[in-house]
């Protein structure tokens, strides 16, 4: 089998790759996806990601090791393992980041500043709010604005911030991202818009591209610092594709950096300790992994919430019956329905906090089979945050040669004063929401941590038995112009290697200010314009 580009991974990057890269039909295209199709009505349903929170057959179910600042936790990450990988299975809520996050870019990696970056964010959208020229309206991706379907209660948590001075954000992703909002989100007439729905299903039906699910892509195959091929078992047998052109990695934050040292390109050490040979030693690889902690508070109310909706059985079939006939109500809609992105002190230029704001409470399912989501019998809501920028990193290595062992994932949480500091902020922040009149009114009491979280010392206890992932690794394979401390090039070319290059998340040189989700599109959407500037003609 022979191909001019291979993409590996069909998640939120390959998807959007596959699609342009096979627009003009003069390259032929293998995507392979080692999970299986996306329809599915967990999957489709917006609401379903509680569902498919812990299903093995839609995700990777990784865990991390054991955390010294969560307790000796481990944490746990759900990660796609199916056409559109984590945009199928994720919160959809979309966010660009802050401009000065991709100024932070362009200092490591030039030409990925926010000039650069925000007109190709225009390029991806579809925005169904009201019309601006700093948003796209013909993109492939719709970005759905919800303001006339939120919760009641949410109005009341924007009022809060409100009356506690922080600004209300119209358009977090327009003019200026800093204030409290209602999210926006991925979907196209209630259903989830995952990568795979806006970009890969309507490029599946050309004849450049070919698209192999259930193929476990094991490790790149380099001859005198070329990538020729990829070996990946499907059915039971290990196979063979050539690329002519690149290999492109999309595999994610977790999958890239693992496949490359599986591939003998990594740390030295760490391949040698995993009986891996060395054939291109770049240190870089799986380092600097960066993620968002979040943590959240529990009130219990005294007015009704999406509690006496999703957890009796009436209500259940009402929302079922408007979601039939319509595409709306709250199945079509993400739980995180508000928040926004605010300052935790005035002195600061940018908002270092990301709050979130469900107007729901439950108590988060252990990992298993169950859905994520059980509705508490009593009304209630969530509160929620997570440091923007936290300055703590961790590490992804392999432990074997065995493909199928999942690598382990140390993200060292809270190992910088930075972020204990922010994570006590956030829980103080948090708490003066909820005092404040617009909430306080409708809080019949703080059911978490309530009376175990009177000083610092016990909040920070809390944070570190409670605190968890919100799910946006990054930073493992970062961009730069140095091999020496970075693993691709501004260009997105694996350093002294030809014909490879990773685009996906791992690539991000710092962790941006909110969701993962839109950056990891955006960089694939330029990788394609970088990769066919190059293609022979």
């Amino acid at each position: 089998m022979q191909f001019d580009y291979i993409i590996v991974g069909a998640g939120s990057a390959g998807c959007v790759l596959a699609n342009r890269l096979s627009q003009s039909g003069r390259h032929s295209i293998l995507l392979l996806e080692a999970g299986g199709s996306d329809i599915r009505p967990y999957v489709q349903i917006p609401i379903g990601y509680g569902k498919t929170f812990y299903d093995k057959t839609v995700n990777w179910k990784y865990e991390t090791e054991p955390e010294a600042y969560l307790a000796g936790r481990r944490s746990y990450w759900p990660r796609g393992k199916v056409l559109g990988g984590s945009s199928s299975i994720n919160a959809m809520v979309y966010v660009r980041g802050h401009p000065s996050d991709y100024e932070k870019w362009n200092q490591l990696a030039p030409g990925w500043g926010w000039d650069s970056v925000e007109p190709v964010f225009r390029r991806m959208e579809n925005w169904t709010g009201a019309p601006s020229d700093l948003r796209g309206s013909n993109g492939p991706l719709t970005v759905t604005d919800v303001s006339r379907q939120v919760h009641p209660v949410c109005h009341a948590y924007l009022q809060a911030a409100q009356e506690l001075n922080f600004p209300l954000a119209e358009d977090y992703n327009g003019a200026s991202m800093e204030g409290a909002c209602l999210y926006q989100i991925t979907t196209k007439n209630g259903l989830r818009a995952s990568a795979s729905r806006a970009y890969l299903h309507p490029a599946m039906q050309r004849p450049s591209l070919t698209v192999l699910k259930r193929a476990h892509v094991q490790r790149l195959v380099v001859e005198k610092q070329t990538v020729t091929s990829v070996e990946y078992v499907h059915k039971g047998r290990v196979h063979h594709a050539h690329a002519r052109l690149e290999v492109i990695l999309s595999a994610g934050a977790v999958n890239t950096p693992q496949l490359l040292q599986l591939s003998g390109i990594g740390p030295k050490a760490v391949l040698e300790a995993a009986g891996i040979k060395p054939i291109h030693e770049l240190p870089s690889v799986g380092e600097n992994l960066s993620d968002h902690l979040g943590a959240d508070l529990i009130y219990k109310a005294t007015v009704p919430t999406l509690n006496q909706v999703l957890r009796p059985l009436h209500g259940k079939i009402l929302a079922a019956l408007k979601f039939a006939f319509g595409g709306k109500g709250p199945l079509s809609l993400s739980l995180n329905q508000a928040g926004g992105f605010v300052k935790s002190n005035a002195q600061l230029t940018v908002p270092d906090l990301q709050l979130y704001f469900s107007p729901v409470s439950y108590v988060r399912a252990p990992k298993g089979t169950r859905p994520l989501i059980n509705p508490d019998n009593f009304p209630g809501f969530l509160l929620g945050f997570n440091p923007c920028r936290p300055s703590s990193t961790g590490s992804i290595h392999i432990t074997s040669a065995n493909p199928l062992n999942p690598p382990a994932i140390r993200p060292r949480y809270l190992t910088t004063e930075h972020d204990r500091h922010l994570m006590l902020s956030g829980m103080k922040l948090i708490r003066s929401i909820a005092a404040a009149p617009s909430l306080s009114h409708i809080v019949a009491e703080e059911l978490s941590p309530w009376q175990h979280g009177v000083n610092d010392d016990e909040l920070m206890d809390y944070v570190e038995k409670n605190a968890w992932t919100v799910f946006h690794p990054c930073c493992t394979c970062r961009m730069g112009r140095d091999a020496a401390d970075s693993v691709v090039d501004p260009q997105l070319r694996v350093h002294a290697l030809s014909n490879l290059r990773i685009a996906d998340a791992s690539v991000f040189a710092t962790i941006p200010s909110g969701n993962t989700n839109a950056p990891s599109m955006m960089v694939a959407e330029r990788a394609s314009d970088f990769i066919l500037s190059s293609a022979p003609r």
